[in-house]
């Protein structure tokens, strides 16, 4: 029986918001008459505003409160941002759909000065440490300022905090409508981008047959297969979103490359890779990929970087 009324769980950010009403927009005008109400719910990753998240435990911060809410049953699928999105779920849940990809690269917003012109030692406002460690990989000298909030809210901080450029996600600034603040996009090949970036994920209650064939339209093969076998990188290495672990995959027809990249905090130590193969064999890729970067040295860089993060947070205040 089809359905007519559909529960989607969604973050309150504006991003999230948009996220979940271009999935309610797209769900009724494919199913004339179907009902669909979006259930706003605040997550970990929302409330803790002033530590960065690899401080406070990267994984799940933007979706354990939305998964809870699904096995409570009251909604019936989640919107996320695939760069959000754990390795594992919850029994019972599972990722059904991922959509075709937006531009996968991370932007500059600046005072017209390129990326590669920026003064010596000038301030970058950042949420990722992958970010971070590719950037002084490149630019030791600049000084890396960690920024929460919504995409505005990190905008806004090139004044408020006196910062040289801000870098965030190209997709997300696409989306909101800020595609005149960009200065650059970085190339993939300085900027590898985060597990999934750019692509949506759809979560709900794998017995929920209705659901799952209500929502499959929604899924993206190429970039799906791509995703997925980022994905996988990031489990074999038992990475989290708060990791300086990236990972790009690009399909060409029946083919996948998949480039991985590992690095220390501050980008003195690193590694990077590529393979190619069958896209159906997206995750064995994946895992083949990580065990080739683990194998080169990223096993001893990500050793260490668990242990400054532990030391960390014996230092943060319960």
């Amino acid at each position: 029986m089809a359905l007519t009324k559909l529960r989607i769980g969604t973050r309150a950010s504006q991003l999230a918001l948009w996220q979940a009403n271009w999935v309610k927009a797209e769900l009724e005008a494919r199913y004339h008459g179907m009902v669909v109400e979006l259930v706003k719910i605040k997550t970990m990753g929302d409330k803790i505003l002033d530590v960065p998240l690899a401080q406070v435990g990267g994984k799940g911060l933007f979706v354990k409160e939305i998964e809870e809410a699904m096995l409570r049953g009251e909604i019936d699928i989640a919107v996320h941002s695939m760069k959000d999105v754990p390795t594992e779920f919850p029994e019972g849940l599972g990722l059904v759909c991922i959509t075709e990809r937006e531009d996968p690269r991370d932007a500059v917003i600046s005072r017209d000065v390129p990326f590669a012109k920026l003064k010596k030692g000038a301030l970058i406002g950042t949420s990722a440490l992958r970010r971070q460690a590719q950037l002084l990989k490149v630019r030791p000298d600049l000084k890396m300022v960690i920024i929460r909030g919504n995409v505005e809210t990190r905008i806004s901080k090139l004044e408020t905090e006196g910062l040289d450029a801000v870098i965030l996600a190209a997709a997300g600034l696409k989306r909101l409508g800020f595609t005149n603040r960009i200065s650059e996009y970085l190339p993939v090949e300085l900027s590898l981008p985060a597990i999934g970036q750019g692509a949506l994920g759809l979560e709900c209650r794998l017995d929920d047959t209705a659901v799952r064939d209500t929502i499959a339209f929604f899924n993206h093969p190429a970039t799906a297969h791509a995703v997925r076998a980022e994905r996988a990188l990031l489990w074999r290495c038992e990475g989290g979103c708060q990791v300086p672990i990236a990972a790009y995959g690009q399909v060409s027809g029946d083919s996948l490359t998949l480039t991985g990249f590992i690095a220390s905090v501050d980008g003195t130590q690193s590694v990077k890779d590529s393979i190619t193969g069958p896209a159906t064999e997206c995750e064995k890729l994946g895992i083949a990929l990580a065990e080739k970067l683990l194998a080169a040295g990223g096993h001893e860089i990500l050793a260490e970087v668990y242990q400054r993060e532990v030391a960390r947070e014996k230092e943060i205040p319960v």
